[in-house]
């Protein structure tokens, strides 16, 4: 039996070997592995006594009353030494197990079992440290068999899976593992036993067997071989790693989570549109968070309401009819076709329901979570829906400064992971930043409109007209993505049927800028009016505008005490200066004034684009008005030019948003406007057009004002014109004259009218003028009287005493014209007066009121 031991069985690891003793004390026979281990063939061995064979000289004695005693028939087991045969032969400690035994002639004998005692040390020592590492092991090991079978398993592993660890044996991968996993295993068993690669730290999930909890394991799996090198099964070191792979799992959800927050910072209210903010709120959380959402806002707040009703306290409930208005204005989803059934946005839906569409107005119904959520202000579940797409949603009300301005919700689909504490925190960030961006887009398409509505009030209404001019205007304003500028424009009728063309830009945007605008357009206006000069316009407009960015709109805020004295402005008064001195206006404007009569136009320029005239035949050209610096510096004066443009020219004033932008510098477009305006000659307004839909305005980066004027001209038989002189006789000439003029006019209703007021002009300009006098009737739209002369007092309207025989002039002027003053000039004054022209109706009469109030 020992000899037929297969090669690389246990006993050639323990190395045994057998050999019997004769009656006679020798050896009888002599196994082939007594010659392996003591190294003598059995021709040597037969016949010996083992005693002095192999023990030292020493023992032999004690040795061979051991045999002696053994052949009486006594067993024995011990240590004995021995000596290999031979010069030099090795020496080492066997255990022999001797059994007495008969010989077939009934005589004693003796069968020895010997094994190396040093090989069964070793093997003892191999045995120790492999039950040590397979039975102390903290990890779960276990032992399959080349039928994929357990065969051996420790306790760790058992208590893992219940049981003891002879429990296992015999138990397959099914029985530990879902069928997904189970195959998975299977095969990488199967593999690693046939081509002897290891694998390491294969994932496993699933449940413990009778748990419900989901698990991780993380396996290695090697082959294991016999002594002779024979494939026995394979060996698998198995690792709960559920706690690493959750901790692994939340530090991947942390990175993400400040990751889409990062990413949020960046995408999130890069526009001021309440649409575009909700889409890139969309943009960021889907598919990165979850699988589906929609944004969802309140009515009132698209409509620009103040408020939206039982919107914009969060301790409000919702009421009987469900949730405010809303709009949903925005969706997205990661799974195809998902949508119209995943997310119904009131709760668990019914058979057919859908939710709203995009761009729908819509409720959520009394006591569902969205309703609930929105009332409350909190974030509230939302159960799946009843086919088992949605696993999971979040209802997240968007919370702005204590300010519910909508609602988004976030849901994920079957195979997802749901929603955890820590995604519910991220929910509401997400939700709350949003909100933030929504609620400043909305106070600032609130302050963009009444802006845009002041700035709009402060224009000329409908399509301005002044006499010998026809008049087209455009003016733009930036879209919601920028905000409103000072850009502004004017038409002001002057005497003598003159008029004011203005055009301005207030530098700044916003309500500020407007409001600037405002003011400055008040005081041009107010500063025409005194018939000034263009350069003396813009002088006393540039201190207006320097005004504006100090305390009470002047220089000294406070000037005087209660006392009547010069006092030094208090603290805070100085504190205030301090803190608006940053707010000082600049503006440019271009101010130039068109006389109908002489074709001639004066332009006066505070840092503005140069005007642009096209002559009849002639290409564009810009007009070289000297650019003094804008208006809000101070300090230099400002320069006019007189111009004498042709009967039907074209002249344009535009500021800069018309002629550059980021991409286009200014030489290039004042290029292109000159170009645009050389073409063929068109109606006004279908230039304008022109204009503005050939130029590549890049429209919304800036305001655009845009006054074109065709120069018509007052026709010569329209001006009556005389110089009379400084005698006393004059008075009647001029009577005379502007009686012939208006009778070639057809305007007899106006003739003693005009007689007894161009009476009363001539008398004083005798009277209190000097030099020479001129007269001149102009009829257009209004009649107008102009009496010239070169005295520099300026007449004044003053209440005559009972006793004056005169000093009523003036009062009769007032009361018969429909509107009469004077006006410096560069040799004197002139004083005017204008009346309506007859309208077929008869001329209404003064009340005794009026007449009384002369005297």
């Amino acid at each position: 039996m020992w000899q037929s031991s297969p090669p690389g069985s246990i006993y050639d690891y323990i190395r045994v070997a057998s050999f019997s003793i004769g009656p006679d004390g020798l050896i009888e026979q002599w196994s082939s592995r007594a010659a392996g281990l003591f190294g003598m063939s059995s021709t040597e061995a037969i016949g010996r006594d083992p005693v002095e064979a192999f023990m030292p000289a020493e023992l032999r004695s004690d040795g061979h009353r051991r045999v002696g005693e053994i052949l009486d028939g006594k067993e024995w087991t011990g240590l004995v030494p021995f000596r290999m045969p031979g010069e030099g032969g090795a020496h080492g400690v066997a255990e022999v197990y001797v059994m007495p035994s008969l010989t077939g002639r009934g005589e004693r004998a003796a069968l020895c079992i010997v094994v190396d005692v040093r090989a069964l040390r070793r093997i003892e020592t191999d045995l120790a440290a492999s039950q040590a590492i397979f039975g102390q092991s903290p990890f779960g090991f276990v032992l399959f068999g080349t039928d994929f079978a357990v065969v051996r398993a420790n306790q760790r592993f058992a208590t893992v899976f219940g049981g003891a660890a002879d429990d296992h044996r015999g138990r397959t991968v099914d029985d530990y593992l879902p069928r997904a996993e189970a195959d998975r295993l299977s095969a990488t068993l199967k593999r690693v036993l046939e081509t002897g690669e290891s694998v390491t730290d294969l994932q496993l999930v699933g449940p413990a067997p009778g748990g419900t909890e989901r698990r991780h394991w993380s396996m290695n799996l090697y082959r294991v071989h016999s002594g002779a090198g024979r494939p026995v099964g394979v060996a698998g070191l198995a690792t709960d790693v559920t706690r690493r792979h959750i901790a692994a799992r939340e530090a991947a959800s942390a990175r993400r989570n400040l990751a889409l927050l990062n990413e949020a910072s960046a995408r999130i209210g890069n526009s001021l549109d309440l649409e575009t903010t909700a889409r890139e709120l969309l943009d960021v959380a889907v598919p990165g968070f979850c699988d589906l959402a929609t944004v969802d806002l309140y009515q009132g707040l698209l409509t620009g309401e103040e408020a939206a009703p039982g919107s914009w306290a969060p301790a409000h409930r919702e009421s009987a009819g469900g949730s405010a208005e809303l709009r949903r204005v925005a969706h997205a989803s990661a799974v195809a076709d998902a949508l119209p059934t995943a997310v119904a946005g009131s709760g668990p839906p019914g058979p057919g329901d859908l939710p709203p569409a995009l761009g729908s107005v819509h409720r959520f119904p009394f006591g569902s979570p969205c309703a609930i959520a929105l009332g409350s202000g909190r974030v509230e579940d939302v159960p799946g829906d009843e086919m088992g797409f949605v696993q999971s949603t979040l209802a997240v009300p968007m919370v702005a400064h204590d300010t519910v301005v909508g609602l988004v919700q976030f849901s994920r689909t079957k195979g997802s992971e749901p929603f955890g504490e820590r995604d519910r925190a991220l929910a509401t960030e997400l939700a709350a930043r949003a909100a933030v961006c929504i609620d400043n887009a909305r106070l600032y398409r609130r302050e963009h409109e009444r802006a845009l509505i002041l700035q709009r009030s402060l224009l000329p209404p409908g399509d301005p007209e002044a006499a010998g001019l026809d008049i087209a205007c455009r003016y733009l304003p930036g879209n919601t993505a920028t905000e409103v500028g000072g850009d502004w424009f004017d038409v002001i009728e002057l005497p003598g049927h003159r008029t004011a063309l203005v055009v301005g830009d207030v530098m700044g945007r916003g309500l500020r800028a407007a409001v600037a605008m405002g003011e400055l357009r008040t005081a041009v206006r107010t500063l025409a009016l005194l018939d000034l000069e263009p350069a003396e316009v813009l002088s006393a407009l540039d201190e207006v505008a320097r005004g504006l960015g100090s305390p009470g709109g002047g220089e000294r805020s406070e000037g005087l005490g209660g006392s009547g004295g010069a006092q030094w402005p208090s603290r805070a008064a100085q504190k205030s200066r301090e803190a608006d001195l940053s707010e000082v206006y600049l503006a440019t404007c271009v101010y130039a004034v068109y006389d109908p009569v002489t074709r001639r136009c004066t332009f006066a320029n505070a840092g503005h684009l140069p005007p642009a005239v096209v002559e009849p035949g002639m290409p564009a050209r810009l007009i070289d008005v000297p650019p003094g610096m804008p208006l809000g510096v101070g300090g230099e004066p400002f320069e006019e030019v007189e111009v004498e443009l042709s009967e039907n020219a074209l002249l344009t004033l535009y500021t800069d948003g018309l002629v550059e932008s980021r991409d286009q510098p200014l030489d290039e477009g004042l290029d292109a406007l000159r170009a645009v305006l050389t073409g063929p000659q068109m109606e006004l307004e279908d230039a304008c057009d022109h204009v503005l839909s050939t130029l590549d305005t890049r429209h919304g980066e800036d305001d655009i004002a845009l006054l074109m004027a065709r120069i018509q001209g007052l026709p010569e038989e329209a001006v009556g014109d005389w110089t009379l002189p400084r005698e006393p006789r004059s008075v009647g000439r001029a009577r005379e004259l502007a009686r012939s003029q208006l009778v070639a006019w057809d305007l007899d209703d106006l003739v003693d009218t005009t007689e007894l007021l161009v009476s009363e002009l001539v008398t004083n300009a005798l009277r209190y003028g000097e030099g020479e006098i001129r007269l001149r009737l102009l009829r257009d739209r209004t009649l107008v009287c102009e009496v010239w002369d070169a005295g520099l007092v300026q007449p004044r309207r003053r209440r005559a005493r009972d006793t004056d025989e005169g000093g009523r002039g003036l009062q009769l002027v007032g009361l018969l014209s429909a509107a009469w003053g004077s006006r410096r000039t560069p040799r004197g004054k002139t004083v005017w007066f204008e009346l309506a022209l007859p309208d077929g109706a008869p001329a209404a009469e003064l009340s005794v009121e009026q007449l009384l109030s002369m005297y």
